[in-house]
């Protein structure tokens, strides 16, 4: 309670400092709810996943005949001369010829390259899908990190605020000692340097307050409002440190898109090794022409052949396309054990922050209480001429970092929560449960999947 006191206390000075207040406080969940739906590289990214969907219709149609048509038309001359019984003559003519045709070429078996493409472009469509989980998951710790970060600069311009205005009333005090004789010339010239320094901070705290709300728009893409308190997600990360090891081991889209890789560079070495096997294919073709030669009217052609061809050298090119894939794919397979040991490192680094955020808390509530009860008594004793002036102003500063570095704490409790949770894979809009619509990818691949044709995309362009 007494921070989000203190929050809705920054956020008020915030406002007075020329922040617009809505009516109502922007939460975190709207707040990522707003990131998932306005930041840019997340759509751009969906984007990426759209176009890598028409790989599997491009990949489909190798089991479908390709038909093309033509026409010609041109004129012809003829001109030739002869001699026949000591006579001589010449003959001359000229035509237009003219002909239309169509053909169609169907690929009946190519060593199995059509099917294994097919599937590839599956997988690759599948490892996008993951690499967009993982900018989803950044987007919302990005989002979620410029809310805490400009929730504790508002409430810390805050504490600095107040702390100058106690300053303040500290050196008039003093002020008005020395004009009876009571503190010397010292005394007020420390309560000006502590004044000094106490702006010197509101100016950086002013600067830090600036930077996080430019980063708060530039992350989430509206401006701030009223920022409400916020509170961890501890709930929706596995119970213990080995089990959300486990679950960053297998869960973490970092290591499913690589699971992927290797899926689709293992379909890769059985398409080339398939340009070692015979491709068959089927063609016909119709075409009718007119006026042929001076002699013939019209024509009509019609044909249906059936072609082999088996592959015997060529140079080794193919070859070496294999012996290179093979060479790929176990690199692919390594590339997934190191994203595993990312992952389980990335979960124990998260699991230790946020420990650690949780004993700050408990370390700093204790040290703001302590240095209020202080601050009381150095006060009255100063009262009564047994703490010197420097003695209250350092007890004053010690409370305000107290407070200062409670704030940072609770700050990082909450940012330790998602960075947890983004760790293990878990950080999505479902699971946090934000009042925002899904995007579901699986919609535009389904409507794209077996086009035949047509160049408008699903949403009209």
């Amino acid at each position: 309670m007494m921070f989000r006191r203190r929050v809705a206390a920054a956020a008020f000075a915030a406002a007075m400092g020329g922040t617009a207040v809505p009516a109502v406080a922007d939460t975190l969940p709207g707040a990522l709810a707003q990131a998932y739906q306005n930041n840019p590289q997340l759509n751009s990214q969906r984007a990426i996943v759209r176009a890598t969907d028409e790989n599997v219709p491009t990949a489909l149609s190798g089991y479908r005949p390709s038909v093309s048509a033509t026409a010609q038309v041109g004129q012809q001359y003829t001109k030739y001369d002869g001699r026949s019984g000591g006579a001589h003559y010449s003959v001359e003519d000229s035509f237009t010829q003219r002909s239309v045709g169509i053909t169609g070429t169907q690929t009946l078996f190519n060593g199995f390259q059509t099917g294994n493409r097919v599937r590839q472009a599956e997988g690759q469509v599948s490892a996008a899908r993951e690499t967009l989980r993982l900018i989803e998951q950044n987007v919302l710790l990005n989002a979620a990190t410029a809310y805490m970060n400009l929730l504790r600069d508002t409430a810390i311009l805050d504490l600095q605020r107040r702390n100058v205005e106690v300053l303040q009333e500290q050196l008039r005090q003093t002020r008005d000692r020395f004009a009876v004789g009571e503190v010397t010339r010292t005394d007020v010239a420390q309560s000006e340097s502590r004044l000094a320094a106490g702006r010197s901070q509101v100016s950086q705290a002013e600067s830090n307050y600036t930077a996080s709300k430019a980063t708060y728009r530039q992350v989430i893409g509206v401006e701030p409002g009223k920022l409400a308190a916020a509170t961890p997600v501890d709930r929706l990360s596995p119970r213990t440190l080995p089990g959300a090891i486990d679950s960053g081991r297998a869960q973490n889209p970092n290591v499913t898109a690589a699971m992927f890789g290797i899926d689709v560079q293992a379909l890769q070495v059985k398409i080339n090794e398939g340009t070692l096997l015979p491709t068959l294919t089927a063609q016909a073709s119709v075409q009718r022409s007119w006026a042929v030669s001076p002699t013939v009217d019209n024509q009509l052609n019609a044909s249906l052949v059936g072609q082999l061809s088996v592959p015997i050298y060529q140079g080794g090119a193919n070859y070496a396309q294999i012996r290179s894939a093979k060479e790929t794919l176990g690199q692919k397979r390594l590339d997934l054990e190191t994203a595993r040991d990312q992952a389980q490192s990335n979960v124990s680094q998260a699991w230790g922050q946020l420990d650690a955020a949780k004993a700050q808390i408990e370390a700093t509530q204790a040290q703001v209480s302590a240095a209020e009860i202080a601050l009381n008594g150095v006060r009255e004793e100063a009262r009564v001429g047994q703490r010197t002036t420097l003695d209250v102003l350092n007890a004053q500063q010690e409370l305000v970092n107290a407070r200062v570095a409670l704030v940072t704490a609770q700050r990082d409790r909450v940012v330790a929560s998602y960075t947890l949770l983004s760790s293990v894979g878990r950080l999505s809009p479902v699971v946090l449960g934000l009042p925002t619509g899904i995007y579901d990818p699986v919609t535009h691949y389904h409507q794209v999947r077996d086009t035949w044709g047509g160049v408008r995309t699903p949403d009209g362009r």
